[in-house]
C-alpha cells in the first residue's frame, strides 16, 4: 500500500474514533486533514487508480456515518430546546395564576 493511501487509511481510522466518542473538535480536525489527504491523493497516486479508489470508498462511508450521528445529535438539540421553551412558556402561565 502506498504513503498517500496508508495516510488516508489513518485519517479514516482517526475519524471513526472521534466519531464514535463524539469528540467534535476532533472531528473537525480531522475533516480538514481529510482534505489536504485527499489532494496528495490527486497529486501523487497515479498508476494507483484501483487502491486509491477503494480508500476513497472507504472515507466515504465513514462520511455517511458521520453526517448522520451529526444530523441525529442537531436533532436532538433541537428537540430539547423546544422542551425547554415549552417549559418555560409552562412557568411564565403558572405565575400569572399565582
Amino acid at each position: 500500500m502506498s504513503e498517500v493511501i496508508e495516510r488516508i487509511e489513518q485519517t479514516r481510522q482517526l475519524l471513526l474514533t472521534a466519531l464514535h466518542k463524539r469528540d467534535w473538535s476532533a472531528v473537525g480536525e480531522l475533516d480538514l486533514e481529510c482534505r489536504l489527504r485527499i489532494n496528495d491523493v490527486l497529486d501523487e497516486a497515479v498508476g494507483q487508480e484501483a487502491d486509491v479508489r477503494d480508500s476513497l470508498e472507504q472515507l466515504l462511508v465513514v462520511y455517511r456515518q458521520l453526517i448522520d450521528v451529526a444530523s441525529g445529535e442537531r436533532q436532538s438539540i433541537v428537540d430539547e430546546m423546544m422542551q425547554i421553551r415549552q417549559a418555560k412558556n409552562a412557568a411564565k402561565v403558572y405565575h400569572l395564576f399565582t
